[in-house]
């Protein structure tokens, strides 16, 4: 049987098992590829409910013009049913958003109007107040306004919910998405809950949007906010579809990270899926201790790569903003991946024990050793800890001072590639650097692999 028209065939996109990038994570990652959408984005889904449910209580009549503002993804969605059913379309986007996200709308017929990223949600350029504005001045007009309409929500609790439900036959244990409007993970975490309270509703955030310290604090900072290079998460201000009662926690991931995911994602998987995907692959690596063997964790691959063909997907681009790595490469630049994060030390006076457990906890394989005056005195890594324990398991009961390294030495911000991996050896684990802040950060064998692969 055929499909009536292009609409018919939202939905019941493939659950497909990843396996290199997660190889070594204790669980089962499956990811929800929307990619087989026919806007090749999960916005479709959103997008057909909200026009139908406008359609049913008579916001929106035939002949009218549909006008929202988005990034890209709901406005092909709201472009496809347009075409369809015989509405026009005007959509507003932010100049962060790829070329290619315009070129495809414009593709539909659509009109689009560019609006600068960073300005206040109410400052009268911003895509969200010339949205609004355009509805006032455009007769038999009608905005969705994907951000507060539940029925963004309601699609998700549809059908993407008992969807994810069924393939994995009730298994799932763990959703993660990237968050931006609120729907896709409040619909699909409500209908999963429903179904088993016990499952877990992961939430990806990004650097500069509100989401993560709002659902731990309750507080807006505005100090959180500004300007991010990552698409389709994160914002700076609280949607109506953002349930946060549903959400149990919210991981945070730069720019970079979820760039350079996004590239290994096609590589490694064969998959070929867009920056959010990326975002929410990266997150799900560092939420790694959160998993145990038996669960099944299914992430949403929320778009295609076409969409970034001229930013994550191109290297001038990604070298533009430091994201890859060239001769020129520095110290500093080095750290990008993790400069959010506060380094991790031991104090000399602490058991050798209580050292392993801390190391055991963050994953790491070397920590700067620091004195009571926070002073750095030394150094441990995990080969040379293993070996003394081999030779004698009584050391874990003994003070760090008496068995610590050398300190790590201390790098200027400018010193180059080359220069760091002189002097990283087996001798010596990593490299210590500061930043303009005055903040400390470790480098090691890791970020220098990752800096040249």
């Amino acid at each position: 049987m055929w499909s009536k028209t292009i609409l018919e065939t939202i939905g019941n996109t493939p659950l497909v098992q990843i396996n290199k990038i997660t190889k070594d994570l204790p669980c089962t990652v499956l990811a929800k590829v929307e990619t087989f959408n026919p806007g090749n984005s999960i916005k479709d889904r959103m997008a057909i409910k909200m026009i139908e449910d406008a359609e049913k209580d008579g916001r929106l009549k035939p002949g009218y013009t549909i006008i929202e503002g988005t990034s890209g993804n709901t406005g092909m969605g709201l472009a496809i049913a347009a075409v369809v059913k015989g509405y026009k379309c005007i959509f507003t986007t932010t100049d962060k958003q790829s070329k290619e996200k315009f070129d495809a709308l414009k593709a539909f017929g659509a009109e689009v109007i560019v609006c600068p990223t960073d300005v206040e949600p109410d400052d009268p350029r911003s895509y969200y107040s010339v949205s609004s504005r355009l509805i006032k001045e455009v007769p038999n007009s009608w905005k969705p306004n994907q951000y507060d309409n539940l029925s963004n929500t309601a699609a998700h609790y549809e059908s993407t919910g008992p969807e994810i439900w069924d393939q994995t036959e009730g298994k799932i244990t763990h959703l993660v998405v990237g968050v931006g409007t609120g729907g896709t993970i409040c619909g699909t975490g409500k209908y999963l809950k429903e179904k088993n309270p016990e499952i877990k509703i992961l939430g990806i955030d990004t650097y500069g949007s509100v989401f993560k310290k709002y659902k731990e604090t309750g507080i807006l900072d505005k100090n959180e906010i500004y300007p991010y290079i990552t698409e389709g998460i994160g914002e700076d201000f609280l949607p109506q579809n953002v349930n946060f009662s549903i959400i149990d926690h919210f991981e945070k991931v730069t720019d970079r990270d979820a760039a350079m995911m996004t590239r290994r994602i096609p590589r490694e998987e064969g998959i070929f899926a867009g920056n959010s995907a990326g975002s929410a692959m990266a997150g799900l690596l560092q939420m790694r201790n959160m998993f145990k063997e038996g669960d099944v964790v299914v992430v949403i691959f929320h778009d295609h790569g076409t969409r970034y063909l001229g930013k994550m997907f191109n290297d001038d681009w990604m070298r533009d903003r430091g994201f890859l790595m060239s001769d020129q490469t520095r110290a500093i630049n080095l750290i990008e991946g993790h400069k959010h994060l506060k380094l991790v030390t031991v104090n000399e006076n602490q058991t050798v024990d209580s050292a392993l457990k801390m190391m055991r906890k963050y994953f790491i394989s070397q920590v700067p050793v620091v004195n009571d005056n926070a002073n750095y005195t030394g150094s441990l890594n995990d080969q040379t800890l293993f070996n003394l324990l081999l030779e004698d398991h009584e050391i874990k009961s003994r003070k760090v001072k008496e068995l610590m390294s050398l300190p790590f030495p201390f790098v200027k911000p400018e010193a180059t590639m080359e220069e760091v991996s002189r002097l990283i050896t087996k001798e010596n684990a990593a490299v210590m650097v500061k930043d303009l802040m005055g903040d400390v950060h470790i480098i090691t064998r890791q970020d220098i692999i990752e800096a040249i692969s």
